[in-house]
């Protein structure tokens, strides 16, 4: 579960490292993020000479969480850190390449 405050590692190559959440897209009082949805975030520590710049305001979208999501089946999905990916208005993955474990239900 993300709320605002929340720091997240970045999961791609687009030149943050550390983000940290400031909205949950949805409803107006919507308070926590799961697996699959987007925030907003500031950029806390970044790359340098890439595109993204400190202090940036980004959308991004939330590929691991430290808090355990329950399956249908009962099985459990948890993860050693909080990441996300940073994305552009459309949608799609600023960067090229994503790093490291990513739920399978994001892809579809």
């Amino acid at each position: 579960m993300i709320q605002p405050q929340t720091y997240l590692n970045v999961a791609d190559n687009s030149g943050a490292r550390k983000l940290m959440c400031i909205r949950v897209i949805g409803t107006s009082n919507r308070k926590y993020a799961n697996i699959g949805d987007i925030i907003i975030a500031v950029v806390k520590e970044a790359v340098p000479n890439m595109p993204i710049k400190k202090s940036e305001i980004v959308r991004a979208v939330i590929v691991r969480t430290c808090k355990e999501f329950k399956r249908n089946n009962g099985s459990i999905i948890k993860f050693d850190d909080n990441a996300a990916v940073v994305i552009n208005q459309e949608g799609n993955p600023k960067g090229t390449r994503v790093f490291g474990k990513i739920f399978i239900l994001i892809n579809k």
